[in-house]
């Protein structure tokens, strides 16, 4: 019963939303609002037979090592300027600098030291998740109880064993939310940087779509890329839990 309801929460809203659109459009004969069913049978086709690997997996691919790299930079920085007043007080004026300027901007500017190749793309995506994961990585480990921190160096702990046993898992929490954020806008930045001197990928073939007017095909790729959110964030879910898991014990 408990599987039942759960399944009912998840899956209620989308296929309302589905049945709504699909009601909606049924007879439509607007060109730019085709009918779902149109859509839905021109899916296949479009993805599946040579786009998959051709435009789905090279964007998927630059997208994870984009935010991955972002992971690795947001969580390593994150901890040295949460555990050292002196080096974020001498950061902070310059985080907030870059902070405000919007990813999509530095576009140009990366095409001129990155080219126009997978390097640019993955650099977009990296300016953009990098900082949801810092900022909330400062803030986790600042947060850590002094108590703790005082515990620790009684006990004469190491600074690898305060980082892995103390200061790593007391920010984990604000660490996680910052990466979720940081996917999310690293799924937009994944689509915004294949719009500018690409030849490939799920944001260019979309817009190619939509310059050719070829609106069936263009809603299968918004669509696509839904799904893939959907994905990456059931597994982000899924590996959330397992590392808090600590939390429920």
């Amino acid at each position: 019963m408990n599987a039942l309801r759960k399944g009912v929460q998840l899956l209620g809203l989308p296929v309302l939303l589905i049945a709504l659109w699909w009601v909606a459009t049924v007879n439509s004969d607007n060109f730019f609002w085709p009918p779902l069913s149109e859509i839905a049978g021109t899916f296949r086709e479009t993805w599946f037979t040579g786009r998959f690997t051709a435009d789905v997996l090279p964007s998927v691919g630059r997208l994870l090592a984009g935010y991955g790299l972002a992971l690795v930079l947001g969580v390593g920085l994150g901890v040295a300027i949460g555990s050292l007043p002196v080096l974020r007080a001498v950061l902070e004026p310059v985080l907030e600098f870059f902070r405000a300027i919007p990813p999509p901007v530095l576009v140009p500017v990366l095409m001129l030291f990155a080219g126009i190749g997978t390097t640019m793309k993955i650099l977009v995506i990296v300016s953009g998740c990098v900082w949801p994961i810092l900022l909330n990585t400062v803030e986790g480990v600042r947060a850590v109880d002094e108590v703790l921190r005082d515990t620790a160096r009684c006990y004469r702990l190491g600074r690898r064993a305060r980082l892995l046993r103390l200061v790593l898992p007391g920010a984990s929490p604000q660490i996680c939310a910052g990466a979720r954020q940081g996917l999310s806008v690293g799924i937009i930045l994944m689509v915004i940087s294949e719009m500018f001197a690409a030849g490939n990928g799920l944001g260019f073939t979309v817009v190619q779509f939509q310059r050719t007017f070829a609106v069936p095909q263009m809603w299968t790729g918004i669509i696509l890329l839904g799904l893939i959110g959907v994905l990456l964030s059931l597994i982000f879910r899924v590996a959330e839990a397992r590392l808090l898991s600590w939390r429920n014990e």
